[in-house]
Order: structure tokens, then sequence, then C-alpha cells
């Protein structure tokens, strides 16, 4: 029985690019998703409903970047997997509860085994836990409770009434900020106990963080999702927060859009705060709406889902670095129990466990009283977790029943060994660890996944009535016995290390060391670690100031045009919306001035937060972590000197955004609306089964000037060629009837590149010139990016020579290396290949 409340360069698996993809209906997507049809919370469980009828489902199964699933077996990680080949600095980014938190301290103690340095980046309560287990901890803000209780009440991501009333939005905006900022800064800040310096080599993240792929982005390091719920496209079952509505006889084509459905409504509620700080703190462009909810499956992330195979198997239509590898258990706590734990126990039967752990009830009373019933009426014993809803605490005289005892914190591990069930809210790390004991399940979902995991523990659920029979048993032992093959953590580090990307490599001169720096030396091009750079630079033998930041995982993230009517639509439109913005804040922004009176107190008179000075061992990054919310990071880019008056600050403030305005209006009439039209004349072809060519990204005025070279040469030569080769190829595959396409073809694709090779030939260098004047006025990333890099160098180097490192061999290999560049170039094709 189920009790339901009532009140989100490419990785290595391959897909098909957008282009190869039909246009999606020349209609706009409606913005407002919680008043477009189709779009509501059911009332019984509280998710989001999917209505298969909806025109929004036909418009966002278009937007979905369509997956190869996979063609071979998965791989088999039953070996044992030797340790990797060199330590990484390896951040992980969790937002949630405990129980969200528990299976990454398990990963992270696996992942310290095989020799990496794991940083475990979640909100502040969970401190103490974590560096209990032995792992480094960064605290990223909010407030997990406040979190709950949100979800709570609006389980299906549209807020209720009662929130918009309570401020709960606002709230939730201003924690999201919070948590960004933070998991960017635990990518590069100092560790905030020991103040060793940390610059991250890899992100692994559970999907609601949300900064993870941008601050992958900002790093160009690769990035590895895991989580304890489906978050990815499938055929196979729905998105665990949509409810279906009107199902389609082919029910697989409405689960797949469900995904979409969610990211989008996702994307809707944080896609502004996530922006604003991608722009003041990062220093990346903005994401388009129509790309923002699908990021992540258009660049291909791995997935590692930590569940049981035996309970939910890897779906067919998922590709080959998706892996579904086990549940994360960690090793069983040396636990002591108090007396009266030990007590109740030893004096009866096996009692039943009830407990709802970091859900925040509204009512815990009335829970409280149904539990007490159920106990009653069944005539079991009861042990109670109290959780973060303090269940009990108002029922004083009830605690006397022997028959009943209230509990705090208790391992899992160690409690669910000695009880005859477990009734829970259905949390994935719940719902394992009674699964693995072979304890019958009893599912009470509130929100999230919880509703997943209780229909697929439905056998268990139906037999509540019997939950202490030999039937039931037999049943949960048997799932028991199918869990006890995984080895969960071991298989998504292993995981792990095979779906790492073949740009990151070893140090050219230290290979036990990742290579973190690329250095340029007449025709040599170096890649060295941390500390190689250090000792050189120590030496004098290279130039500090030619060393650049090497990136392993390059990510570019770039609108998706599919043809040049919805390509010239969109840009048009994104650009109105900005000259609106724009406009509204020559007059906002000095209202706003005038309502807040002078500077902000949080401005700084050294100018950007990001001041690689606090990166220093003697610095404080406490003031770095201050920032509430984006709005007070902005502050400090906009505030103007304390010593001018409001009326000067109005005026600044009313120049500024006619400035922004000015410039939006110029780039987008000279660089986004021609490119916008230049990406759909490439892709055209795709549409009628021909080759798109890929000119490589844009990310410079050099690079801009050659793409744009490309497309003009190619594009006139193939507009020329098209209309003989076009009726000729059609002739010859079909005939008369494809002669005649083929003409079709040809005189299609004459107007088609010629307009994209003349586009192209303007849009390209335009664009890679605006990538080159963004990058010469933000610099304070890359600084700050440089000098965590440095400062982590230099401790390393100090660390090494404690424990014996030769910098006579180093310097030695770097002068053989420079010698030979001279006296023979063969091997420079090694360095060109990076």
């Amino acid at each position: 029985m189920e009790y339901h409340k009532t009140h989100s360069e490419a990785h290595t698996a391959p897909y098909d690019q957008s282009h190869d993809q039909p246009p999606p209906p020349y209609e706009p997507v409606p913005q407002d998703l919680a008043e477009a049809q189709g779009i509501s919370v059911n009332v019984d469980d509280g998710r989001v409903v999917v209505d298969a009828s909806s025109r929004l489902c036909r418009s966002l199964s278009k937007l979905l970047p369509h997956v190869i699933p996979q063609t071979l077996p998965p791989p088999d990680y039953s070996e044992r997997v030797p340790t990797f080949k060199f330590s990484l600095n390896i951040v992980i980014q969790i937002v949630g509860s405990r129980g969200d938190v528990q299976p990454f301290v398990a990963l992270g103690t696996e992942l310290q085994k095989t020799g990496h340095r794991v940083r475990i980046a979640t909100h502040n309560v969970s401190e103490q836990f974590v560096l209990e287990a032995g792992l480094e901890f960064y605290p990223i803000g909010g407030d997990p409770a406040d979190l709950m209780s949100y979800m709570v009440k609006n389980p299906g991501l549209i807020p209720s009434l009662d929130s918009v009333r309570e401020g709960d939005i606002q709230r939730k905006r201003l924690m999201m900020a919070e948590i960004l900022h933070g998991c960017w800064q635990s990518c590069l800040m100092p560790d905030p106990i020991t103040n060793a310096p940390f610059v991250a080599n890899a992100i692994i993240a559970n999907p609601p963080s949300f900064a993870h792929v941008h601050c992958a982005q900002a790093l160009g390091i690769p990035l590895h999702l895991m989580f304890t719920m489906p978050w990815s496209p499938t055929k196979a079952f729905s998105h665990p927060l949509a409810n279906l509505k009107n199902i389609p006889a082919d029910q697989g084509w409405l689960n797949h859009v469900s995904y979409s459905v969610v990211d989008w409504l996702s994307w809707q509620g944080l896609g502004g705060v996530i922006n604003d700080w991608r722009k003041h703190e990062l220093e990346l462009e903005p994401i388009s709406l129509s790309d923002g909810p699908f990021i992540l499956s258009k660049l291909n992330v791995p997935y590692t889902y930590c569940w049981s195979p035996g309970l939910v198997p890897k779906p067919d239509d998922w590709p080959h670095n998706f892996d579904v590898c086990g549940f994360f258990f960690r090793d069983p706590p040396d636990y002591q129990p108090p007396l009266e734990i030990s007590e109740f126990l030893n004096a009866g039967p096996p009692p039943v466990y009830f407990g709802f752990g970091s859900i925040v009830l509204d009512d815990p009373e009335e829970i409280t009283k149904t539990i007490l019933q159920t106990a009653k009426e069944t005539g079991v014993r009861a042990i109670i977790s109290r959780g973060w809803s303090k269940l009990g605490g108002v029922h004083p005289g009830e605690l006397n029943r022997s028959d009943v005892l209230f509990i705090d914190d208790c391992p899992h591990e160690w409690l669910f060994e000695r009880v005859s069930a477990v009734v829970h809210h259905g949390g994935a790390g719940t719902t394992a660890c009674g699964l693995r004991n072979g304890k019958p399940t009893i599912i009470v979902p509130f929100f999230g996944d919880q509703p997943f995991w209780g229909e697929m523990v439905a056998t268990l659920a139906q037999a509540v009535k019997f939950c202490l029979t030999p039937e039931a048993v037999r049943s949960a032992q048997g799932i028991a016995a199918k869990m006890q093959q995984d080895k969960g953590v071991k298989t998504a580090v292993a995981s792990f290390h095979r779906n790492l990307p073949q740009g990151l490599v070893e140090c050219d001169l230290l290979p036990e060391f990742p290579a973190c720096w690329r250095y340029r030396l007449g025709k040599k091009r170096f890649l060295l670690s941390k500390i190689a750079a250090e000792l050189l630079v120590e030496k004098n033998l290279l130039d500090v100031k030619k060393l650049k930041p090497y990136q392993p995982n390059p990510i570019t993230i770039e609108n998706t045009r599919w043809d040049p009517v919805t390509g010239i639509s969109s840009a048009g439109m994104g650009l109105t919306f900005d000259m609106l913005k724009a406009g509204g804040d020559i007059f906002y922004k000095p209202y706003k001035v005038y309502q807040n009176g002078r500077t902000s107190p949080l401005a700084s008179p050294t100018g950007s937060e990001n001041n690689p000075a606090q990166l220093s061992p003697g610095g404080s990054t406490k003031s770095i972590r201050k920032a509430q919310s984006m709005n007070d990071l902005a502050a400090r880019g906009d505030a103007e000197p304390k010593q001018k008056g409001r009326g000067v600050a109005m005026a600044a403030a009313s120049t500024h955004a006619s400035g922004k305005l000015l410039g939006k209006v110029a780039s987008g009439l000279m660089v986004d609306l021609p490119l916008a039209a230049a990406e759909g004349f490439r892709v055209l072809p795709g549409l009628y089964g021909e080759k798109v060519h890929e000119y490589g990204k844009v990310k410079d005025w050099q690079t801009g000037a050659v793409a744009g070279a490309k497309s003009f040469a190619i594009g006139m030569g193939e507009a020329v060629t098209g209309v003989v080769y076009q009726p000729y190829k059609g002739a010859r595959d079909g005939g008369a009837v494809g002669f005649a396409g083929g003409l079709l073809k040809g005189a299609f694709g004459v107007v088609g590149k010629m307009a994209h090779g003349s586009l192209g030939l303007v849009a390209y260098p335009s664009q890679g010139i605006k990538q080159s004047i963004h990058s010469a006025f933000h610099k304070s990333t890359r600084k700050l990016i440089m000098a965590a890099l440095h400062l982590e160098g230099y401790d390393m180097l100090r660390q090494e020579r404690v424990r014996g490192i030769e910098d006579r061999m180093v310097i030695e290999r770097f002068t053989a290396m420079i010698r030979n560049d001279f006296d023979d170039d063969s091997d420079n094709w090694l360095y060109q290949s990076r």
C-alpha cells in the first residue's frame, strides 16, 4: 500500500547532431509553462501531469537531442580495477539531504583508495559526517531543510499559491544562487580547515546541484553525473516527477518526452539565476531558453546510476556512457547503540521500523498518530525515527508504551539487520538498505523520486498486509540475493575512469601527475603538471607569462539551429527580449540606485571578489563565501564609489544601461542574426539527407576567420557542383523520379549553399572577433584559475621536496626535450594532436 500526500566538447558517446532531425513546428513554444496546456499538478501525489495530447509535449519532443542507443553489451566491471595512472583532484558536488550525501561519501572513500584526492562539496549541515569519513569537505551554503520543506509543499515543481504568498519562490532562487556560488568556489578554493590549495581536475555531481556543467565549462575539465533516480530520457519509464495523462498506444514516446517537460520546467525556474551567475562569476555567455534544458543531452555527459540492475535494469535506449552499477553502500560503521535501543530490541520480536528521515512534514503530529494507530491495530512492535520532523515530539504520553520506541539518528546498516520490516519515505538510499537486508519494504512517498521507488518495489508494497509472513520475507530476500552480486561503488569508480576523456593526459616531465598547463617554446609544445611548471618557473627556465591553463575537456555550448527560418526567428526573439530588458534598465537602474541609496555595503575597494590575492596561503577565503545571492555579486561589480552622490550614481547607472542597449543592438544586428542565418543554412542539407559540414569551434578571431573562409569556399563550390551532381545522383539511385528529385535538390542547394557561403564569410569572423573582445575584457575568472593553479603547484612542490623529489631530474628532462626539438622535429605530431 502506498500512502500519497495530498497538497535535472562532447563526451565519448556518439549522438546525432540536431541537423539530422526534422525542424520543430513553426510555432512558438509556450513561455509560461505553468499556464500552458498539458501542465498541471496531480493533487494525489504532487507530480507534474504530462498530457500526451498537449501542444507542449509535441513541441518539446522535437527539441531533445537524439542519442544513439548502445549497440554493445555493457562493459564488464567484475575484474579488479587497477589504480588510475595518476592522482586527480575530484570535487563531488551534492545538493540534498543526508540520504543524498551518504552514497557519495561511500564513493569518495573508494576513489581515495585508488589514489585520488576527493573533496565533498555540499551543505554545511553535513560537514561532520563527511569529515568523520576521512574526506575533505567544502561548504556550498543552502539549507537542505528549507529545500525539503519547499519540495514537500511543491513536489511537482510548480509552486502552490501558498508558496507564492509566503515568498518561498524568491527564497529558493536566492538559495540556489548561493549554492551555485559555493559550487564554483569548491572547484578552486583552498580547504577551509587546513588551507591546503585545491584545483579540481574532474567533477562528479548529482544533477540537482545544477552548477556542475557550468563549472566544468569554465575550467575545461571532465564532468560525470551520478544519481539515485532516473534523470535521462528513456522510453522504458517516465520521469519520476511526471504523471502521465492521455497515454497513447506508444507510451514509450510519452515516457521519453516527460523528461524534457521536467527539464524545461526546472530551467524556467532557475535559468535566469544560472545565466546571471554564468555572466557575473564565471564570465561565460548566457544559454538560450531553447538549449538550457537539454545541455547535458547535447554534450553527452556520462551518467552512472547507483541502483541495482537487478531491481531496475539499464534501459536499452541509453547510450554506452551510461551505467547502472548498483547501490552505493559504505562500510558498516562501528556503532555501539545506546542502552535503551539494545534493551528494546532484546525485549521482544524484531520491531517494524518507521522513519521519514529528512522529510519536513507539514503535520508531523498527524503522521505520528497514524504510525501509533497502525502499530496498535497490527500488534507489532515499532521503532520510530524522529527525523527532521521530530516525530513523537507532541506525544509525551505515548513514549511510555512498551511496544514503541522513538529514536534519534541510528545507522540504517546496523539497525535494518535487526528489524522485521521497514516503512519509510522511499528515498533510494533507505530503499536500498532495506532491500539489501532482505526486509519487506513499505513506501510512503511524499515527493521526488519516492513514487518511482514505490512503484519499483510494488511487489513488496502489495504485500503490506502480510509483510511479516514467510512469503513476504522470501520476496524481499530474493531481491537481496540479486543485490548481493552488485559491487556498487567499485563499479562506479570503474565507470568514472572509463569515461574520462582522452585529453586528460599525464605531464610530459612527471608522468605521475596530470597535465594542467600548456607551454609553447618555439615549435615545441609542452603539457606540464602544476608541480613541474612551478619548479621550472622557480629555476627561470620558462616565462610564467606564457603559461596557459590546459583544458583536458573543453566544452562549447552553442545555440542549436534546425533551419534558417527557426534560426533567424529565434535569434530575433532573443534580440528583441534583450533590447526590451536593456531599454527598461535605462529607467529601472536609476530608480534602483535611488531606492537603495548609496553603494552596497558589500562593495569592495579592490573590485571583484575573485581577487587572486585572496588565494594566498595567508589570505582568508571567508569573504569569498559571504555572497548570499547573485544580486550581491552583481552589486560588487556595478557599485559606484562611496563618495559619489546619489544623483551622479543615478546618471551613471542610466548611462551604463544605455551603453548596454547600444551594445545589444550592435551585437544582435552584426553578429547574432547573421550567425543564426548562416548556421540555419549550414544545417539545411541535413533535412534532405545530405552531409552537413563542420568548421570547428569558433573561439577567437583566428578560428572565426578559418570558419568563414571554409564556409565560403565549400558553400560556393557545392552550390555550383550540386546543380550537376544532384541530378546525376538522383538518376543513378532512382531513375527518372530520382533525376527529378535531384534537379529540385540541386536548385534548392544553389540558393541555400550560396546564402550560407556569403553569410558565413561575414558571420563566423564576426563571431570570432566578438569572442576575442569578450575574452580581452573578461579576465577575472581566468586570473583566478591561474592563481589557484600556481598556488597548488607551489604547495605540491614544497611537499614533494620534503619527500625527496629530484629537481635535477625534471630540469634534465626539460632541457633534453628542448635540445631534441632543435635536433629532430619528428615527435611534433604528438603535441599537434593535442
